[in-house]
Order: C-alpha cells, then sequence, then structure tokens
C-alpha cells in the first residue's frame, strides 16, 4: 500500500507550533507550583520562540532569574512532551540568562491567579497578626 494510502505521510507530517504550544502548556512552572499558583510556562511569559523544521523543534524559553536551578527540569519536560509528537525526530531547548524576563510577559490570566495567591497570602498573615 503507498503511503498516502496507509495514513504514514500523516504520522510523519511535523506538529504544528499551535500543538507544540499546547504540550508546553502542561509545563507547570515549579516556582508557581510552589507558592500554589500552578501556572504553566506559556502563560508565565517564559515561552519565547518554538521553530518547527525538517523534523527537529527548537524551543527558547526566558528564565525568571539567573539564578534559576529549575533549567534541567525545563529541559527534560519539553523533551518529555515534544519527542512523542508525530514527525518530531530531534528537540532542543535553549534558555537565555534570565535577564529579560518580566512579570509584564506574564498573560493577563496568570497575573489575576497569582494576584489572588499573594492576597489570600496576606489575609491569612492578617488574620493570624489580628489572632496574636
Amino acid at each position: 500500500m503507498s503511503e498516502a494510502g496507509d495514513g504514514s505521510a500523516a504520522r510523519r507530517s511535523p506538529p504544528t507550533v499551535d500543538a507544540i504550544r499546547d504540550e508546553l502548556r502542561e509545563i507547570v512552572d515549579p516556582c508557581t507550583a510552589a507558592t500554589g499558583s500552578n501556572l504553566d510556562i506559556v502563560e508565565m511569559g517564559l515561552l519565547e520562540s518554538v521553530t518547527v523544521a525538517d523534523g527537529t523543534v527548537e524551543v527558547a524559553i526566558h528564565l525568571t532569574t539567573p539564578a534559576c536551578h529549575m533549567v534541567p527540569y525545563f529541559i527534560t519536560e519539553i523533551e518529555d512532551r515534544v519527542e512523542p509528537l508525530a514527525g518530531v525526530e530531534t528537540v532542543a531547548v535553549e534558555t537565555d540568562n534570565g535577564m529579560t524576563w518580566t512579570a509584564d510577559m506574564m498573560a493577563e490570566s496568570a497575573r489575576e491567579k497569582r494576584r489572588a495567591v499573594l492576597d489570600a497570602y496576606d489575609a491569612a498573615a492578617d488574620r493570624a497578626d489580628e489572632a496574636e
């Protein structure tokens, strides 16, 4: 049977940038998980770019600080999410120096979630102060 007839050509087609972004939305930034806001790397504004060419996917991400010790986590998570996609042969992840990211890069919904968590912490601290 020909490739067109058995669907194998479709299986080898590279994923779209949107499909890759959807996979990356499953990766929660560990620092936000620690505070309870559980923001993914896309809504955090950490995703700088995604390019797809000839079976190679290149993902560039921002770090929130030069002291970020989660680089291996991000690389592993990105590779684990993107490599299984049909048409992907290799995944390359690039990080910046952690000097360019600002909270303005976050999606509005992410800023709202983060603010809600911080407000809850502030309210709990106020209650604790009042109880003393």
